[in-house]
């Protein structure tokens, strides 16, 4: 069987008698080793414990050069990690107790010692010491390692009060753990839905009560102290005692904010034309789809109206793609100008866009809202030095009569804007069936005409006329006044 280590034992006794007693204690109970060493004051402790390691002081708490706490302190400053046992006089057993919260592990009362009670106290004085010491020492590497880690950590006691922060914790919320400690989570930060603008309900406290780990929502933000916010992604678990009892909760999170901006970014660029910042044709599809859907529920319409620029690629070749797409940009900015909140503008590629028009009750806006934004178009660009003139022609399909899903009523309003091009081009031409489309001609522009006049009190220059079949009136022969 292997043989225990010997335990060493400095004894701190002034009375030499009383010295003499332990040495014949240790030597009645051979049960364990013990190597005995004596000095008889707190100076000769201080010297010997520098040079020498001690598992266990036995300390006379009344010496010539300290007394009862402060030969404690003075003890466990020169040996942190030995066990200290304190010698007391009958009757002193109140003091003695005080000094176990001063770091001694355990007292005994001179004139009451026996040798098994001598060694069983002093093994668990070394025992009790050795657990401290390792808890301690794992206490230490936690903490070292919370500090270190590039997450924020937050704890909390069971009626929810702030018991820890670390460094990061303390940076994120703004608080540190001096002023947060005792303090309510709801207090120290707050946690948003990032949508709804709603306060998260205290996860620590759900994760406490119902004694299981969890995550807060996606796209929450935390509120830090000076109000400034940060997308947050954690995890909530309960914290037990070793009954399995729970005794609090621990949150930890990470600032994902320079995360959620770059997906936000790349979303946008997903979904958007790079030149103009536009929608896009897929984002356009969504959002017509969203526009059908409600249509259908308040039994409005919805419109596509597809403008393709007159002869923009001889601007290209003359001009270059640089003042090409400076002309671009400028007629995006102007067809937003000329729409509503709730409408879309959407660039498709090349010269090509598409306005989306929801909730529509009035079947006179749609044409009323094409001819100004041909008009707009036609007004001069100025870019780089250049006045350029540029035109518009704009095909319409209108839901539910021209299409019931996205792609019909794309397809149809650019199959009306093909039309337009073929009648002359700088108009506006709604969608007609092609077997149709002769004898609906005129009747659809009658019926425009009659709209706008209705609506608008547009007026028809003198030598216009209608065209015959197959040719469109164009804007310069429709004069209506901008929308208010």
């Amino acid at each position: 069987m292997r043989r225990k280590a010997a335990k060493t034992i400095l004894l701190v006794e002034d009375n030499a008698e009383e010295a003499r007693l332990f040495r014949i204690l240790f030597n009645v109970h051979r049960s364990h080793e013990f190597k005995m060493a004596s000095v008889v004051s707190i100076g000769g402790a201080e010297k010997y414990l520098a040079g020498h390691s001690i598992d266990v002081v036995l300390l006379n708490y009344q010496l010539p050069d300290a007394w009862g706490l402060d030969a404690v302190r003075r003890v466990r400053a020169a040996a942190p990690s030995a066990a200290i046992v304190l010698l007391c006089s009958p009757g002193d057993e109140l003091l003695a107790a005080r000094t176990i919260e001063e770091g001694a592990q355990d007292y005994l009362v001179k004139g009451q010692i026996e040798p098994r009670e001598l060694i069983r106290t002093l093994l668990n004085a070394a025992e009790r010491k050795s657990i401290e010491e390792d808890l301690f020492r794992k206490k230490e590497r936690a903490e070292a390692t919370l500090a270190c880690i590039g997450d924020a950590v937050i704890c909390t006691d069971i009626p929810g009060n702030i018991t820890f922060l670390n460094p990061v914790a303390e940076t994120m919320t703004g608080w540190p753990i001096e002023e947060a400690a005792g303090r309510t989570m709801g207090e120290v930060c707050q946690i948003l839905d990032a949508t709804t603008r709603r306060a998260i309900l205290d996860p620590m406290a759900n994760a406490a009560i119902q004694n299981r780990s969890g995550e807060l929502p996606p796209n929450c933000v935390l509120v830090r102290r000076d109000g400034h916010e940060v997308f947050i992604e954690d995890s909530v678990a309960p914290i037990r005692d070793r009954a399995g009892e729970v005794t609090g909760a621990v949150i930890v999170f990470r600032d994902v904010t320079a995360t959620r901006v770059m997906e936000m970014k790349l979303t946008h660029a997903a979904q958007h034309d790079s030149l103009t910042g536009l929608p896009n044709r897929a984002l356009l599809s969504d959002r017509v789809g969203q526009a059908i859907a409600l249509a259908q529920r308040q039994d409005s319409q919805v419109a596509i109206l597809f403008l393709d620029l007159d002869g923009f690629k001889q601007i290209n070749d003359s001009l270059g793609h640089s003042v090409g797409d400076k002309v671009l940009q400028s007629v995006a900015k102007r067809l937003l100008d000329c729409v509503r909140a709730p409408d879309t503008v959407s660039r498709q590629g090349g010269d090509e866009f598409i306005v989306l028009l929801q909730e529509l009750h009035n079947p006179e806006d749609t044409a009323v809202t094409a001819a100004r934004l041909l008009e707009a178009v036609e007004q001069v660009h100025s870019i780089d030095g250049h006045q350029i003139f540029v035109t518009g022609s704009i095909g319409v399909s209108v839901f539910p009569a021209d299409g019931k899903d996205a792609e019909t009523l794309l397809k149809n309003a650019d199959t009306a804007m093909y039309q337009a091009k073929k009648n002359g081009r700088k108009q506006y031409q709604f969608f007609v069936q092609e077997k149709d489309a002769c004898a609906a001609g005129h009747s659809s522009y009658d019926e425009d005409l009659r709209y706008a006049r209705k609506s608008t009190k547009a007026r028809i220059k003198p030598n216009s006329k209608l065209s015959e079949c197959g040719k469109g009136l164009g804007p310069q022969d429709l004069v209506l006044p901008a929308r208010s």
